[in-house]
């Protein structure tokens, strides 16, 4: 008898070692040309340099500051009280009779338990969701959109916003050569659509966003990228991330306009990514629902074009990741392939069900005459102004630094500023390392600072253009170090590779 050890070294009878039946030979090649920038090779290094501080290794800094991701909790936000009062009296329903919690948030989680199998939040859902969340989320839709009809059949709830933006893909996607499924999406991107892209084999279309305004999306780029995609594929879908990631741009309703009409001529699925609804900073700008839009433009519109939306807990004001909880709106589905993505999402059983009791806390908050309705608005108050204080904050000191050019931070967590590399540094980066030079300028930068960032080749950017992301979530006074560290790393990069004259912007 064997160890598990030992057996591990046992030699066939030929002599020979047992080959493994899964290696990168064998290894599916889809799983081999996905890439997912966000916690790539910058971070596994960030990771290696925290744990080597934390075993005494001497470094040029003392900490490693993460702004590689959007974590608002990793970065020190502080849990809403009222959901989680729900969420534990929920998981814990004998807390129901304790005095420490507010009546309304005991009245939600009754309703939310009632909606459970055996009234426990370790059952299964329905695949779609536990339906009183569903009805939520509808109400809540109707009056975000001021009176546009939800309909929460026509609701999933998901496991976090990517899951939805998944399943929908996957329905999409068919065809060979030719005829294979394109997918629009915008450069820069979020990487987790390249990597589905890739993953189901779908071609990937790509839109660019003009840098030169703000970010903004240009119906005259939407018709160049379809018709040079016709010529090698079957566009069938467009993705709309909005308020935008990595950008932080907010699209105007003419814009949204644009790409409804753009989308009902071409007969192209909308998928509109809105999971930063709640952040909006800029005072010139308004979230617009893809829906409402698509509602006021008339029954012909509202009736016909397929539009998924997407919505999470992870970011808005809550920032609740870690609960993986999310849901989305499918209108105008065929009644028999809807019927089949109920199928795909039964697959999966149901989402995490504490996740969906978050959810329905963000689409259901107290209301004016309830206990809990002056704490909570406080503290979603304070999040979101703090980020719209960050959001400034940023833009200003990165647009003081020479070489670097950074647009308005209009919504969501992220800057996306430019970057100049010297062409210098380019030739002499990509002949000697073979990397990027927005890749090798964040190693360096997370070596001699400690900052992490993403490089902007991780996003998707214009050739010759060079990027990163960085996310605005770090207390106000460690951005503010991080922005100061960033500024003296990169006019020290300059004066390395080239004259400190102020670039071409």
């Amino acid at each position: 008898i064997f160890s598990t050890a030992e057996a591990t070294v046992v030699l066939r009878e030929n002599g020979k070692m047992r080959e493994k039946s899964l290696t990168m030979d064998t290894l599916n090649p889809q799983v081999k040309a996905v890439e997912y920038a966000v916690r790539g090779p910058i971070v596994t290094k960030a990771g290696d340099i925290e744990r080597g501080l934390q075993q005494g290794q001497k470094h040029p800094f003392t900490e490693v500051i993460k702004a590689n991701i959007g974590d608002s909790h990793a970065m020190g936000q502080k849990p809403i009280t009222f959901l989680r009062q729900v969420v534990a009296l929920c998981s814990f329903p004998e807390l129901l009779d304790s005095s420490s919690f507010p009546e309304d948030a005991k009245q939600r989680a009754r309703r939310i338990l009632q909606g459970c199998g055996g009234q426990s939040l370790g059952s299964y859902s329905a695949s779609q969701g536990v339906d009183c969340i569903r009805q939520d989320i509808a109400v809540y839709i109707e009056q975000r959109d001021k009176g546009v009809p939800a309909d929460w059949d026509n609701i999933y709830l998901t496991t976090g916003a990517s899951d939805g933006i998944v399943s929908i893909l996957k329905m999409l996607v068919s065809g060979q050569g030719r005829s294979r499924s394109g997918v629009m999406i915008p450069i820069p991107q979020y990487p987790l659509y390249s990597a589905a892209i890739s993953e189901m084999e779908a071609v990937q279309i790509n839109y660019y966003l003009d840098e030169d305004n703000c970010w903004a999306l240009d119906i005259n780029e939407l018709h160049r990228a379809y018709q040079a995609a016709k010529e090698h594929c079957h566009p069938r879908v467009i993705c709309i991330i909005n308020p935008g990631n990595p950008t932080g741009q907010v699209q105007s309703k003419k814009c949204i306009e644009e790409v409804l009409h753009f989308a009902y001529e071409e007969n192209l699925f909308v998928m509109s990514d809105e999971v930063y609804q709640d952040n909006v900073y800029s005072p010139d700008c308004q979230f617009h629902s893809f829906k409402k839009v698509l509602y006021e433009m008339g029954p012909e519109y509202f009736n016909t074009v397929e539009l998924a939306s997407f919505h999470s807990t992870s970011k808005g004001y809550s920032g609740e990741c870690g609960f993986r909880g999310g849901y989305m709106e499918v209108l105008n589905l065929d009644l028999e392939v809807k019927a089949q993505l109920v199928k795909l999402l039964s697959v999966r059983l149901c989402p995490p069900v504490s996740g969906q009791a978050a959810m329905d806390v963000i689409v259901n908050p107290p209301l004016p005459h309830e206990p809990s309705y002056l704490q909570f608005h406080k503290e979603k108050r304070a999040v979101l102004g703090a980020l719209a204080e960050k959001a400034q904050m940023t833009e200003q000191i990165l647009n003081t630094v020479p070489g670097i050019k950074c647009n308005p931070v209009q919504g969501a967590m992220y800057a996306f500023p430019r970057i100049f590399i010297p062409p210098r540094a380019c030739v002499s980066l990509l002949q000697s390392l073979g990397i990027s030079p927005d890749m090798m300028y964040c190693l360096r930068l997370l070596e001699e600072t400690g900052i992490c960032l993403v490089p902007g080749s991780g996003f998707g950017q214009r050739e010759g253009t060079y990027h990163f992301r960085m996310t605005i979530l770090p207390t106000t006074e460690k951005l503010k170090v991080l922005l100061e560290k960033l500024r003296d790393f990169h006019i020290k990069f300059l004066k390395e590779y080239a004259s400190l004259e102020e670039p071409k912007r």
